[in-house]
């Protein structure tokens, strides 16, 4: 592991304390919240309420949708005006409904980035009118004026991926070798990396060993090249298209692969229709394929045998979490964060937020999904 990655290793163990209160579901199957009730805050409550702007990058993943009507539900219920925009994966556009946002008299804005290193001059005129920003769930990167981060802890997300894999095939008792397809999530996505590196820093050494043998070829090599099997948008077609492109140019015959890492399900569904394209069946012969979002079509892939597992990271906890944060903020009351260590933007260490995240298997996606309320029985045919 590189001294960079030992640095995240280590500020997560450090955080591992406090955030377990944080974890994505309890094991009394309660709602998860952040830091001893992330919920609405009543003594954070604001006096006048106020305009708070929500940037959402898109409405085509279901993760996004989720996210942003419950946020806008809190805010609203806790007594302020709401702006909530989503800006079709398109920077400018996302730049635009910030401006607007800003000249509205936003007192908080709430910014999921598409990109995070093209904010700088727009957070610069918030800056300028004492606006605060809290990066949501991917961090802003080069600029001062991002003042916190709410996030899950996202190195271990790919982690917890990885060590699905190595734990699903038995690497660490020698078996192998096994045919294996990495992928990573959008290159402009600060999160990718630490998904991917999670990931990575276990199932390198497999690859190093030949228990992992990649016969594309797309196994990086150091922890910059993650970009390379990056796919741009974290777009299902464009990751199907690389999978086809993989299957059918170094597969065939006897030849299968049987383990594919997706680092969210996006990526997943659409690696998924290329293995059913390609005559894959699902049960026996169906390669360990893995994800992150539990997005329904997906959680219906695993049911169904086309899909090993699933990374949860509860956005209902996230959205409680920055709820009271926005809340603190107004109040002017010391904003709740456990990681001041980790997240550097390139500019400043961002005050950071972090939660836990969860693996589902088919399995346990009742007592995870269904008994928290996250889905219900119907939305899955349970």
């Amino acid at each position: 592991m590189s001294k960079t990655w030992k640095k995240v290793a280590v500020a997560v163990a450090t955080a591992g304390l406090f955030a377990t209160s944080l974890a994505a579901c309890s094991s009394e199957r309660e709602t998860p919240a952040a830091t001893g009730g992330a919920t609405a805050s009543e003594d954070a409550a604001p006096e006048a309420g106020g305009l708070i702007g929500i940037a959402m990058p898109t409405k085509s993943l279901e993760r996004w949708n989720r996210d942003g009507s419950h946020l806008e539900e809190l805010l609203k219920t806790a007594g302020f005006d709401v702006s909530l925009q989503y800006a079709d994966n398109k920077t400018d556009q996302q730049i635009s409904q910030i401006e607007n946002m800003i000249n509205d008299g936003a007192k908080v804005l709430v910014i999921a980035s598409i990109d995070g290193t093209t904010l700088g001059p727009v957070l610069e005129q918030a800056a300028a009118k004492d606006i605060k920003v809290i990066a949501y769930d991917r961090l802003i990167n080069e600029t001062p004026n991002v003042d916190y981060y709410a996030t899950f802890d996202n190195y271990k997300v790919g982690q917890l991926q990885g060590q699905f894999i190595e734990d699903a095939l038995g690497l660490k008792d020698g078996k192998g070798p096994f045919n294996f397809e990495p992928f990573a999530g959008s290159p402009d996505d600060n999160n990718a990396k630490f998904f991917f590196q999670g990931a990575w820093d276990i199932l390198k050494q497999y690859v190093e060993s030949g228990k992992l043998v990649v016969p594309s070829g797309k196994a990086p090599k150091t922890d910059d090249q993650w970009t390379n099997i990056g796919i741009l948008g974290w777009g299902s077609d464009d990751a199907q298209a690389e999978m086809e492109n993989r299957l059918n140019s170094f597969y065939g015959g006897d030849t299968k692969v049987e383990v594919v890492l997706s680092p969210n399900d996006s990526l997943a569904l659409g690696i998924a229709q290329a293995l059913t394209g390609a005559g894959y069946k699902a049960g026996e012969g169906w390669p360990v394929l893995t994800g992150q979002d539990a997005d329904q079509a997906n959680v219906l892939n695993m049911l169904a045998g086309k899909q090993s597992m699933t990374v949860w990271k509860d956005t209902r906890a996230l959205g409680d979490a920055v709820a009271n944060m926005v809340q603190e903020i107004i109040a002017g009351d010391e904003v709740t964060t456990n990681d001041t260590e980790t997240y550097n933007n390139n500019v400043k260490v961002v005050p950071t937020l972090l939660l836990d995240p969860l693996v589902v298997t088919p399995d346990t996606v009742e007592k995870d999904l269904v008994d928290s309320g996250f889905y219900t029985a119907s939305d899955l045919g349970l």
